[in-house]
């Protein structure tokens, strides 16, 4: 017979189950993504008719220098940065789990063992007697209790865990993204730095050849020390960029192995040729789309889903809460029969909780949320401002650089055609020292500046693929 009870009792339980869970929409607002006004076009980008952006191709085919794709796959493999937002992400997961539980019965296994002692006294004339009883119980079963989610609190709750869930995820990609823009990044700088020194250290050797001369011309008589004064302190001017680039060297290469995840050391890499290609072009493709491709866009958005739901759980607070509880069991008076039991016993109610006077308080956390919702509106229309703004700015550094490659290597030709004619002008007695040593300290000058302009180009291009937030595919 009990166990006929509690058959009864499970079905009426998920009969208010289908009706409290399924049966009412979930009070508080749906979202709804904000409006976000965008051009037709980015910013200093001319129209360009393409189906696939190269954003959407993965970095391998972008980048493909073997050693850059070899410490790109090795800082995927082993940052540190990257494996705590990894486990950022199983934590999101596992407490949206925990939100989605409350949705449904929880069914704990109960048991208790009491024992009591109960002792009387009686007086008859001079004889007293006493008399003990000792006094066993036990109950054992299963306890039910469930919060029929009529109002959608905890199915709020739960979108509010799931869009924290999907945030993180996106935090993760986001992490893998910088990770992998920051490799490109240092590896261009590095080459660039390396051209600089090979550029420092062949002008050094042509500086010792100048102060050479002179110096053989002093001791010959046909010169004099203010000439060799001046060529030699140009050759130290030389000399004293060499350590400072290799300074420079060492500095990156140490963050680059911070971002590798391994200790400070030296980089393998390619030198940077004078004529070697640059990457493609990058069309941008159309700015509404970045909202769906960057990252931070698309997490700022998940965070407005969490916020839009709080607000939702924050106005379930003001309905009742109805619960449901139940128990199974079995009893016992003795503890050598206590797993045979003595008998059968269940129970079952249900309860309603309205509040009534709180002070203030859900009022005041309904406003809270609300506020927390207008945050996340505006975190999330800065994001995609922000990235239009990175992506423009990333367009018009490649274009400007281009034009200003261009023009430091014209200057260098002339440089190099001047240096050379200073000389033959020299040895003709038609010029004075002074021409080969401008000349030799402007075509330094402008050496090192192509080679900035070089790297820079291509580290511009590695800016706009992380800020066009796509093809970081592993």
């Amino acid at each position: 017979m009990p166990r006929a009870v509690g058959l009864s009792g499970l079905a009426i339980t998920a009969a208010i189950s289908s009706l409290g869970v399924g049966g009412c929409a979930p009070v508080g607002p749906n979202y709804t993504r904000p409006p976000i006004a965008t051009s037709p076009q980015f910013r200093f980008q001319e129209p360009i008719a393409q189906a696939q952006l190269l954003a959407d191709s993965p970095w391998w085919q972008v980048f493909e220098d073997p050693a850059l794709q070899a410490l790109i796959r090795e800082a995927i493999a082993n940052n540190l940065d990257l494996r705590a937002a990894v486990a950022h992400v199983e934590e999101a997961r596992a407490r949206a789990g925990i939100a989605k539980s409350f949705l449904y019965p929880q069914v704990d296994g109960v048991a208790n063992y009491n024992i009591r002692q109960a002792s009387s006294t009686s007086q008859n004339d001079s004889q007293q007697s006493s008399g003990d009883t000792t006094h066993q119980s036990g109950v054992y079963g299963f306890q039910l209790s469930w919060e029929i989610d009529l109002f959608g609190r905890l199915r709020r709750q739960t979108e509010a865990a799931t869009a924290l869930a999907l945030a993180s995820e996106q935090g993760r990609r986001g992490v893998l993204v910088t990770l992998v823009g920051d490799v490109a990044t240092n590896y261009f700088l590095l080459r660039e730095l390396d051209l600089q020194l090979e550029i420092a250290r062949q002008t050094l050797v042509l500086n010792d050849q100048t102060v050479t001369y002179f110096r053989d011309r002093l001791e010959g008589g046909v010169s004099n020390r203010l000439e060799l004064d001046r060529i030699q302190a140009n050759r130290a001017n030389t000399a004293a960029t060499i350590p400072d680039i290799e300074r420079q060297i060492a500095v990156v290469e140490n963050a680059l192995s911070l971002l590798l995840g391994h200790q400070p050391g030296s980089i393998t890499r390619e030198r940077l040729g004078p004529e070697e290609a640059l990457p493609p072009p990058i069309p941008a493709g159309l700015p509404a789309s970045l909202i769906e491709r960057r990252p931070d866009v698309v997490e700022a958005e998940q965070l407005l889903v969490s916020a839009n739901a709080d607000v939702g759980a924050a106005k379930a607070m003001f309905f009742p809460t109805i619960s449901l509880t139940g128990f199974l069991g079995g009893v016992s008076g003795d503890l050598v029969k206590f797993l045979g039991g003595d008998g059968a016993v269940w129970g079952a109610g249900a309860g309603l909780l309205q509040p009534v006077f709180q002070a203030g308080r859900l009022r005041r956390n309904l406003e809270a949320m609300r506020a927390r919702y207008d945050a996340a509106v505006a975190e999330y229309q800065k994001a995609a401002l922000n990235g239009y703004r990175e992506v423009a700015n990333a367009l018009v550094t490649i274009q400007k650089l281009a034009s200003t490659r261009v023009e430091r290597q014209a200057g260098v030709v002339a440089l190099q055609d001047a240096s050379s004619l200073a000389r033959d002008r020299y040895d003709s007695g038609l010029a004075s020292y002074l021409e080969i040593l401008t000349a030799d300290q402007q075509l330094f000058d402008q050496q090192l500046l192509l080679a900035e302009a070089r790297g820079a180009e291509l580290r511009a291009r590695a800016e706009l693929y992380r800020a066009l937030g796509g093809g970081w595919q592993q």
